[in-house]
Parts: C-alpha cells; structure tokens; sequence
C-alpha cells in the first residue's frame, strides 16, 4: 500500500486520466480500475473518490449520466471539453513533478 498523503495528492489526476482514457465511468469501475492498474497497491475509498469526482463536477471538468440498470440506477462520470484540457495539464504537470523528484531524490527509475 501507498502513502494516502500520496494518493489523496494525485486522485484529481488519477480520475481525470482514468475518464479521459475510458470515456465514461462509474464510482465503482474507477475504484476497480485504479485497484486492477496498480496490481492492489491504491485503494480508493468511497469517502476519497466521492467528494473529489463531485469537486471535479462543481469546477465544470465532469458530468454526469444517470443509466438505469434494472431497479437501480447507475450515475456515469464524463469528461467535459474543459475536463479534457484540464487532464491533459494535469498528467503533463505531474509527469514534471515526477521527473523532477527522482532527481531531487537523486533516483535512478527503472522500469520494466
């Protein structure tokens, strides 16, 4: 498991990139999706995800579609046109952000 410092730093980012490469998603999919790319390393939380998705959607960057799936109905996240140039930012700057501290840190990335 990671920091929650870490995570709760980079959630708006996480979901806005999530969306941008998904389409649209609901609550559950993005906490799955998140769980499922991180091999079960990041667990969101219902009171983590909820708040920012509707932080995300009072700032204009999402909207929403209600679907109905039989007796329930299923509340759907999209990226609007402002949502989608601020993802791209937002990846942009933290992709900087990273970049600068593995050097801060003096850490050579390996990956693979």
């Amino acid at each position: 498991m990671h920091s929650p410092e870490l995570l709760k730093g980079t959630l708006q980012t996480i979901i806005l990139k999530l969306l941008a490469d998904n389409g649209k998603m609901y609550g559950y999919e993005i906490t799955q999706r998140v769980k499922e790319l991180s091999g079960g390393m990041l667990t969101l939380t219902e009171g983590a995800l909820y708040p920012t998705l509707h932080k995300l959607e009072a700032e204009g960057f999402l909207s929403t579609e209600k679907i109905s799936m039989g007796k329930r109905v299923r509340k759907y996240y999209l990226l609007t046109p402002s949502g989608n140039n601020t993802a791209a930012q937002k990846i942009e700057d933290f992709e900087a952000f990273i970049i600068t501290m593995f050097k801060v840190l003096q850490i050579n990335p390996q990956f693979g």
